[in-house]
């Protein structure tokens, strides 16, 4: 089988990352909540590293999210569009994001600005009393 275990480890290691720094954590601090050593979580965090299940597991409980997000159901060819991840905690501009950051049409700079933009709308309308009063 070699190494094409379906993990998507550059989903994992985007995920790790974000919520890394939502939180304001290091390396050290994440290594020291999960018990998957720091140089590993750098490497995962890079789409470098190839975390094997018990690092997958910890990591998924870490980020609260089932594990079957960050496995594949094997046959997954390259012009097969990338499962978009999110997490139920995840505000909804980070949400949006990952989707534009997913879409094919669009190329990176493109969708980061639509995300930037979305963010700044979102900011701006989610605080109008309008959206206080309507209890979701």
């Amino acid at each position: 089988m070699g190494n094409k275990t379906g993990i998507n480890t550059a989903e994992l290691g985007s995920a790790v990352r974000r919520r890394r720094e939502q939180q304001g954590l290091s390396l050290r601090d994440v290594a020291e909540e999960t018990g998957v050593s720091a140089s590993t979580l750098s490497r995962i965090e890079n789409g470098t590293g190839k975390p094997d299940a018990d690092n997958i597991a910890r990591l998924a409980a870490w980020l609260d999210m089932p594990i079957e997000r960050v496995m594949h159901g094997g046959h997954r060819s390259a012009s097969d569009p990338k499962p978009v991840v999110y997490y139920p905690h995840e505000s909804t501009p980070e949400i949006v994001e990952a989707h534009l950051r997913a879409d094919r049409q669009l190329s990176p700079e493109t969708a980061k600005a639509l995300s930037e933009l979305f963010r700044v709308a979102y900011k701006q309308f989610s605080h109008s009393p309008a959206a206080k009063s309507r209890k979701r």
